[in-house]
């Protein structure tokens, strides 16, 4: 059949399964949007207050449903305004499709109303990008770009479609919607390697990341560690991957994560990593990092291996496949020295837990788990929250921790929490802070216009409190530009929005607020009153090894 190449774009988009774009029309793109009024019926539009905030949704999107996020915007400033959705997407490996309108070809080099070349721009922060000069390759291009983002390590993909390539005709037939590409195991040889200082070690431990959720290998880690009782910590990203509660698992690793699953690392004799990079967050001061072990590092991404810490044995491959393959080869052993060193160390942890009363931030976190249901998903921003969220919440299931770790976006949070609502079909949690909520809070007008359940606990301290908690631990209290001193009314402005609110200063408040907001069918902002003084611990100095760690200040 013969289409315009903007009903072939959306066309395609349908039949790649894509139900939701998120976006905002402009002058360049109107022809596609034109193809989006046709086919509402089978595609939803969600129409955000700015397109970073469009970005963002896309990737909440697909980080809690797996599948690919689509975001769309005019030329020039709207598509410059995906950039940082776009690197916030790439750095934490999340599959999206970024499509731009662009001035039409015979325009392009020429400095028209709008225009810039957004393939050189996101040049660096896609896995590829696409400018479309035919609209006989529009089609393809498409499906190309929804296999290439969920192959291998996902990825962000962007696609420029000049104004005449979507006004031209073509011939269009519809296909089946593309496959990634086909998964393969590391090496044999390397597994057999692997197996081989498993088998020798005598205190291993299992390190994860965002890899094994997205490749699905939970259930082959978990039988692993039973297999040669092995305690688990992860990344940032590896949150939610396996139950909170389970009693191998030691909670979150690095600069602020828990002290048993940090000081387990530091002290085994062999790590086994599993879809997870060794950034400066971990790591900490390479030269001193996990001197007593050596290092197995499955990766699907054969460039992670030994690029920032040596590995005594790489595997590139997929890592539920490899694990498959993996675990007959390993002896089961109890390992009981091992298990009485880790449970010392979380009885040290324990002794070194936040039990004061009132609305600490742990206390605050440990009050919103008591109305989490299991598939509910929780978002943050960036900053001393999102570190207390880390630390608090308890997950159930996995995809449903949403935040930017690798690019550590302020703003985000909301966009995310949206996407994450819609992609779900259930209520989302955005946990936030001031300063990071006044960085994308006009996207309140898109949840409050399609009433989308996000409660928002918003842990106000009128400070950008990570930032103070540097200068206040390394810069002589020199609060430079932190206190943040605003007059705003965050009650009133949420129903300024249309949406509705309450602030707190107590646990029995909050208890009471998160009542009514998980009733409450639409967005629900809880202003949470903490102190400014307030420190996200431990804490690893940046730069600084295991023996630099600060689990109290004053110590």
């Amino acid at each position: 059949m013969q289409l315009t190449g903007a009903d072939i774009l959306i066309r395609t988009l349908i039949e790649q399964g894509c139900d939701t774009v998120f976006g905002y029309p402009g002058g360049q793109i109107l022809n596609v949007y034109d193809s989006l009024y046709k086919y509402q019926n089978e595609i939803r539009h969600m129409l955000t207050a700015h397109e970073q905030g469009a970005a963002h949704a896309a990737d909440g999107y697909a980080r809690a449903t797996g599948k690919v996020g689509v975001v769309m915007s005019t030329s020039g400033p709207g598509a410059t305004n995906l950039v940082t959705g776009i690197a916030t997407a790439y750095l934490d490996s999340i599959p999206l499709v970024a499509i731009c309108g662009n001035v039409p070809t015979t325009q392009i080099g020429t400095d028209s109303f709008q225009e810039i070349d957004i393939t050189g721009v996101t040049l660096p922060i896609t896995k590829h990008n696409y400018f479309v000069g035919s609209v006989e390759n529009l089609a393809d291009t498409i499906r190309e770009a929804f296999a290439l983002a969920q192959s291998g390590r996902p990825g962000p993909v962007l696609i420029d479609v000049p104004k005449d390539v979507q006004t031209a005709v073509c011939d269009y037939e519809p296909q089946a919607p593309v496959q990634p590409e086909e998964r393969h195991a590391a090496k044999d040889v390397r597994i057999k390697e692997a197996a081989a200082l498993i088998n020798a070690s005598k205190r291993p431990f299992i390190y994860f990341g965002g890899g094994l959720i997205t490749s699905e290998a939970q259930e082959e880690m978990l039988a692993l560690a039973e297999k040669i009782d092995a305690p688990i910590g992860c990344s940032l990203m590896g949150l939610s991957g396996i139950p909170t509660d389970h009693p191998r698992f030691l909670g979150m690793q690095g600069m602020h994560g828990h002290y048993a699953s940090s000081m387990a690392m530091h002290d085994a004799d062999l790590i086994i990593s599993l879809g997870v990079r060794f950034n400066d967050r971990v790591t900490g001061n390479r030269e001193k990092f996990a001197k007593l072990a050596q290092i197995i590092h499955i990766d699907v991404d054969g460039s992670e291996l030994s690029k920032t810490v040596n590995s005594a044995c790489g595997l590139r491959g997929d890592v539920k496949l490899t694990l498959q393959k993996l675990i007959p080869l390993v002896s089961a052993e109890q390992k009981p020295d091992w298990e009485k060193a880790v449970k010392a160390l979380k009885e040290t942890e324990n002794d070194y837990l936040d039990i004061r009363p009132g609305l600490t931030p742990r206390n605050a976190i440990m009050t919103l788990n008591k109305h989490l249901g299991e598939n509910t998903a929780v978002a943050t921003d960036v900053g001393q929250h999102q570190m207390w969220a880390a630390q608090n919440v308890n997950f159930k299931k996995p995809r449903r921790f949403i935040s930017s770790g690798g690019l550590g976006t302020m703003g985000f949070g909301l966009g995310a929490a949206i996407g994450a609502a819609v992609g779900t079909g259930e209520r989302s949690v955005l946990v936030t802070g001031d300063g990071s909520f006044g960085m994308c809070l006009n996207e309140l007008t898109t949840a409050v216009t399609y009433n989308v359940p996000v409660v928002i606990l918003l842990m106000n301290n009128g400070v950008l409190g990570m930032v103070r908690q540097w200068q206040t631990l390394f810069f002589n209290k020199h609060y430079s530009n932190t206190i943040l001193d605003r007059k705003t009314d965050f009650v009133a402005l949420a129903r300024a929005f249309g949406a509705d609110g309450e602030a707190v200063d107590t646990v029995a408040a909050l208890d009471k607020a998160f009542e009514h907001a998980f009733s409450c069918d639409g967005p629900y902002v809880i202003d949470c009153r903490i102190d400014k003084d307030e420190f996200v611990l431990p804490m690893l100095p940046p730069g600084g090894s295991m023996d630099d760690i600060i689990m109290k200040v004053g110590e």
